[in-house]
């Protein structure tokens, strides 16, 4: 059940469990509790989102009550006012920090971009990343004794489709649970092992300007159990002081994670 970590008479935030749509889609009819309608009847109110979070992604989802602060919300998005700031468990060690500054070609789905062009060129993709830990277990996974991971945080200056999951497969540290752009193996290795068989991509926190008031904001999202556990066993539980512990509510429905 995603945990309302924010509401005002304009606005309400939550956390999104990794493996909830945010709406409904007829690219997965079967699913029928999604974040929108849950918000939806939990507050009495509509809600409007300015963003999305991909299904397999947790973390910071925003929405107005009313369209017009919907679009509002969307403006901010759209002309990048807005700090979003993720934290990713990736392979390898990746220490240091810089931009990554790489135009990505657009992902197209067969059926939701049918009709857009396929011939489109690369578009400008900016990505400002940070090591923050790293730890090597004592696993085999694949030809190598030990299993190496670091912890990452990344601001993404540009919203291109998995901007942040395809930047850091460029970076040939690609994000652990992350069926499409990753290692499989790694993937397999990491649930087997240490039980996170999802991607590990968290949207930490949104920094804005509420959208009425003109107030400085910053929305924070906890971490789920799944990566509690992980910290723990990896002896980085002191790294993220900011982001609260949650348990989320298992809710019907929702008992799966695909990537």
């Amino acid at each position: 059940m995603p945990e309302i970590i924010y509401q005002d008479e304009w606005l309400v935030a939550v956390n999104k469990p990794a493996g909830w749509l945010v709406h409904r889609s007829w690219l997965d009819r079967k699913e029928k509790v999604v974040v929108m309608q849950t918000v939806r009847d939990r507050i009495g109110q509509h809600v409007f989102t300015a963003h999305r979070l991909d299904r397999p992604t947790s973390g910071v989802l925003l929405m107005g009550l009313s369209s017009e602060v919907g679009r509002l919300l969307a403006q901010q998005f759209e002309q990048h006012r807005m700090v979003k700031t993720y934290h990713a468990v990736v392979r390898g060690w990746l220490e240091g920090a810089d931009r990554l500054d790489y135009p990505l070609t657009e992902e197209l789905d067969k059926i939701g971009d049918k009709y857009a062009a396929p011939d489109k060129g690369p578009q400008q993709a900016v990505t400002d990343w940070r090591g923050l830990a790293i730890t090597e277990q004592p696993v085999a996974i694949g030809r190598y004794a030990t299993a190496r991971y670091s912890l990452i945080e990344l601001q993404p200056a540009t919203g291109r489709k998995h901007q942040l999951r395809r930047h850091l497969a460029h970076l040939r540290h690609p994000i652990i649970g992350d069926t499409t752009h990753g290692d499989l193996r790694q993937n397999r290795g990491a649930a087997q092992h240490f039980g996170c068989g999802r991607l590990m991509l968290h949207a930490s926190s949104l920094a804005l300007n509420h959208p009425v008031t003109g107030e400085p904001l910053v929305i924070r999202a906890g971490l789920d159990a799944v990566w509690q556990r992980l910290m723990q066993q990896f002896g980085w539980q002191h790294c993220l002081p900011d982001l609260p512990r949650v348990e989320f509510d298992p809710q019907p429905g929702q008992d799966r994670t695909p990537q």
